[in-house]
């Protein structure tokens, strides 16, 4: 099934300072405290701390995290982070390309 066929959901990432992600998605890949997870739009409710490691967003972007929290409930997820920095994973594919 491709991507672009699955429904999206509405995500608000942000640290103390500021606001690191908004938007409509299809995929969240977290790190959860207890294990990894992927949350999709229709996604049973969820609360969880996140433990350092990466968010991964529509598998096109990465952020960073030390520390912080999720919550999903009917199609809205916010998260709560310490530390983060938002990266595009597509240029890691094409630095490794051009290396390669």
């Amino acid at each position: 099934m491709a991507t672009s066929a699955l429904p999206t959901f509405k995500l608000m990432a942000m640290n103390p300072d500021k606001v690191i992600f908004e938007g409509e998605v299809r995929s969240l890949f977290l790190q959860g405290d207890t294990g990894e997870f992927e949350l999709l739009a229709f996604h049973y409710p969820v609360l969880s701390f996140l433990r350092e490691g990466e968010i991964i967003i529509d598998w096109k972007y990465s952020i960073a995290i030390k520390k912080g929290i999720v919550k999903f409930f009917k199609g809205d997820c916010v998260i709560l982070l310490e530390l983060a920095e938002l990266e595009d994973v597509g240029k890691d594919k094409d630095k490794k390309k051009e290396k390669g």
